[in-house]
């Protein structure tokens, strides 16, 4: 067919209204239409298959909201990455004994110092997805085994800086993930086959073995110069609630002023004077063996509360109803001095009358006691919280061997000590500036998680970069005896975990590329004398860490693998992020509405956050 006559027979089927022609092919324009004449094989030119109307008319599928944003591909898990890897470089300097503190200031004015993982993780209110999962894992670890949340977010951020290249050289995901579970797998076996175990021991020596666990914890934090007094001391209090599983039974109270080791443990419970009426001074402050009695009433003298009418005849009937009034206070006080009590608590408040009437009878009263001090008291005197004065027995009261009022710094504190069932314990911290005390107290909860862990668990590891190290030698061995390209992604997974002893190096000042040098060739010996050296801080060369007692619990490093593998598991198997604009609109049609709401009602909503409180 000549060019000539397949002009016309498209002329016959369209009524074409702009024809061009080109070199090799003819392409007819025709804007209810479009053809595609091309050149094939056997013509040199043909008309090619026509788009029917039905695919023309086709309606554009709308499936998300219109301001929706969509990221997706290779690109989108690098930026998830990139995410994460900045997160574990703000942590990166607090870890291990010479780790840095960070200094964080809220928008309510509120200055926290620490170096502990989880507490900055919460306070840096991170906004991107991704990198919302390391502050999750932070959290999880804290609660579970109470240390190693700057280790966990290291590694998690390690795990995928070491992935990021083969993300971006073409590799699968999934090849990733499945070999860093196998690795992940692997790490954890070869962590309890090195874990030694401190059962069997008796009582000294395994207090002596749990101060270890608890002075390693204790060498990185703020209080560290302190650490063997602190340790014996968290030690003592956790062997003090014995199986109890509630850490609310270890109380601590915060008193500024002195310093460190004017800090107390009081085998009991202390909590600090309450607020107190008129009469509270004459009543005694020391009591041997008295008897306690826990209410959750008011002991005051109030107008009773009942939806009642009461129509009077004769004036002096109003007589007859105050005086009724104080004889239901007088009545519930009488009942307590029967019970044979001398020391009387109560959640809510004892009036002016109640303290008075106590005292005249010689006994000490305290209203408005925390909830948490008064279970506190309940489980360590063997007392019961009432809820009434009637009925009152002596199976419900509790007693203790001795009480008192003592003077600490410039508060005044009840202390109940010597108590019957001692599932209790409070740890009285002194210091100087409030943040100071603050960090110390967050410093004690982890040692005391630990301690915990340690005496349920009952097996240690060597710490200071010794159980990464040796972790890592195993792994590289068992991958040059698999093939294929799960080798190289295991190799990774080892030589991430060489980030806990480079960090320690670094944030001591140490040459790290030397002191890991040594550590290899120590954990490489046949001999398997090396597998417990690790990072010597004070020399800055390496040392067995078990011999030099720098112990943590098998479960927290088991934990802490674990939960980094999971969040970079988690992180690559992302390959596309959705935002949903309706958060935003929402806070929009939440401002428009507070502006309408004003200028309808005149009322704004107004209070000192900007919000929340309307004017009155």
């Amino acid at each position: 067919m000549s060019l000539s006559e397949c002009a016309a027979q498209t002329k016959r089927i369209v009524n074409p209204l702009f024809l061009s022609f080109f070199p090799g092919n003819f392409r007819c324009h025709i804007y209810s239409l479009p053809f595609l004449l091309c050149r094939n094989p056997t013509s040199p030119y043909s008309l090619y298959r026509p788009l029917t109307m039905t695919a023309m008319m086709q309606p554009q599928i709308i499936l998300l909201k219109e301001g929706t944003d969509t990221s997706q591909g290779k690109a989108q898990l690098v930026s998830n990455i990139n995410a994460c890897m900045a997160v574990a470089d703000v942590v990166r300097t607090t870890l291990g004994p010479r780790g840095m503190d960070k200094l964080i200031h809220d928008e309510k004015g509120n200055t926290t110092i620490s170096n502990d993982g989880a507490t900055i993780m919460k306070l840096l209110d991170i906004v991107h997805p991704a990198a919302k999962i390391l502050v999750d894992i932070a959290k999880s670890q804290d609660s579970e085994v109470g240390d190693g949340t700057t280790t966990v977010v290291l590694l998690a951020g390690e795990f995928l800086k070491e992935a990021k290249p083969f993300i971006e050289d073409g590799v699968h995901p999934q090849n990733l993930i499945r070999s860093f579970r196998t690795a992940a797998y692997l790490a954890i076996e070869m962590v309890k086959e090195l874990a030694q175990s401190i059962e069997g021991k008796s009582l000294e020596e395994k207090k002596s073995l749990l101060a270890k666990c608890a002075a390693t914890t204790l060498s990185s934090k703020l209080i560290g110069g302190e650490k063997e007094f602190f340790a014996s001391m968290v030690v003592d209090a956790v062997l003090a609630i014995g199986t109890d599983d509630r850490l609310n039974m270890i109380g601590i109270k915060k008193v500024p002023g002195g310093n460190m080791r004017d800090s107390f443990l009081v085998n009991g419970v202390a909590f600090k004077k309450t607020f107190s009426y008129a009469g509270f001074e004459q009543q005694p402050k020391k009591f041997v063996m008295p008897k306690i009695l826990l209410l959750n009433i008011e002991l005051e003298l109030k107008s009773e509360k009942e939806n009642a009418e009461i129509r009077l005849s004769d004036p002096s009937q109003y007589q007859s109803i105050v005086d009724a009034e104080w004889n239901i206070i007088y009545d519930k006080l009488d009942k307590c001095v029967k019970s044979g009590a001398k020391i009387v608590l109560s959640r809510l408040a004892i009036g002016d009358l109640g303290t008075q009437y106590f005292a005249d009878r010689d006994i000490f009263c305290a209203g408005r006691v925390a909830e948490e001090d008064l279970q506190r008291v309940a489980a360590a005197t063997g007392g019961t919280v009432q809820t009434s004065v009637n009925n009152i027995i002596d199976e419900v009261l509790g007693s203790c061997e001795l009480f008192e009022e003592r003077q600490v710094g410039n508060e005044r504190f009840n202390i109940f000590s010597g108590c019957p069932s001692g599932q209790t314990a409070t740890i009285v911290l002194r210091g100087g500036a409030d943040q100071f005390i603050e960090e110390a107290e967050r410093s004690l909860h982890d040692a005391i998680m630990i301690v915990r862990r340690a005496l349920k668990n009952s097996t240690v590891v060597a710490g200071g970069g010794a159980i990464d190290m040796e972790v890592s030698r195993y792994l590289r061995q068992h991958a040059r005896t698999i093939a294929g390209k799960s080798q190289l992604f295991i190799n990774s997974y080892a030589k991430a975990l060489e980030v806990i002893p480079r960090q320690l190096c670094d944030n001591a000042g140490f040459d790290a590329t030397d002191v890991l040098n040594k550590l290899r060739q120590k954990h490489a010996l046949h001999s398997g004398e090396g597998k417990l050296y690790g990072v010597d801080i004070n020399t800055g060369g390496i040392a067995d860490n078990y011999a030099n007692f720098v112990w943590e619990p098998a479960v927290v490093k088991i934990n802490a693998i674990n939960a980094a593998t999971e969040a970079a598991c988690l992180v690559l198997s992302v390959d596309e992020t959705v935002k949903n604009p309706k958060s935003e609109s929402a806070q929009g049609d939440a401002a428009a509405g507070a502006m309408g709401g004003r200028g309808r009602g005149g009322a704004a909503f107004r209070g000192r956050g900007g919000r929340g409180m309307r004017r009155r």
